[in-house]
């Protein structure tokens, strides 16, 4: 399980400061796949590195009591000085998993080749997220915290992204924070909302999508009704 107890987080922009929880509580029960829902900039990816805890909230408090992978598509898990090979063995020590297989799994998986041995700071994006996937995936969690992950990649990496997927759920959760409509209906049984600093939970993906659609076109009507 995941809580946040009055939980605030903001930045600062040129635009001026920019609210992304305002002392937000929610919790994200064991059980259940959830997909996040926010326009661009709302602090979706924010939100899920607070949820890992590669971010600190500016005040309140996340709770875990489950095993939480780091955030799938969070560039900042690996040091770019480092070889592909370097950063999962330092990962996979990190998390207490076992070097070798863990080493094993992502060289198969991620299909790097000889690029698995040159720093990470040479790799395109694409290559990147392909060492985080295998990475994360190589690691048993309770809860798999994904970013965008799954949109990127050919046809046949997504494919074997999905297979990847599925065995999981048998055994783990996901919070997963996507523009695609089509994934979190694939994956998720819960939806979630996050906008102007409100994180508002479903117990399903149908009343988050038809709220969230209101929203997109409540701002529409209020002008249209203004002018």
């Amino acid at each position: 399980m995941i809580t946040l107890d009055k939980v605030a987080k903001a930045y600062a922009t040129a635009a001026g400061r920019k609210i992304v929880l305002a002392d937000a509580c929610a919790e994200f029960a064991p059980g259940h796949n959830v997909g996040i829902l926010g326009a661009n900039g709302a602090g979706k990816s924010t939100l899920i590195r607070l949820l890992a805890g590669s971010e600190m909230p500016d005040r309140g408090t996340v709770r875990r009591t489950a095993r939480v992978s780091f955030p799938l598509g969070f560039g900042g898990t690996f040091h770019p000085a480092l070889s592909g090979r370097e950063n999962v063995a330092f990962v996979a020590r990190v998390y207490g998993a076992a070097v070798r297989p863990t080493i094993r799994f992502v060289e198969e998986f991620a299909e790097l080749d000889q690029y698995f041995d040159m720093p990470v700071q040479t790799y395109s994006a694409g290559m990147r997220a392909r060492l985080a996937f295998g990475t994360c995936l190589a690691i048993d969690f309770d809860v798999y915290l994904i970013d965008e992950i799954t949109e990127i990649g050919d046809e046949r990496f997504r494919r074997k992204c999905v297979a990847a997927f599925r065995q999981r759920l048998n055994s783990s959760d996901i919070i997963l924070a996507t523009h695609n409509s089509h994934t979190i209906q694939q994956y998720c049984d819960r939806g979630a909302i996050l906008a102007d600093g409100q994180l508002q939970l479903f117990d399903d993906v149908a009343s988050a999508f038809e709220r969230y659609r209101r929203m997109l076109v409540e701002p529409f009507a209020c002008h249209s009704a203004d002018a």
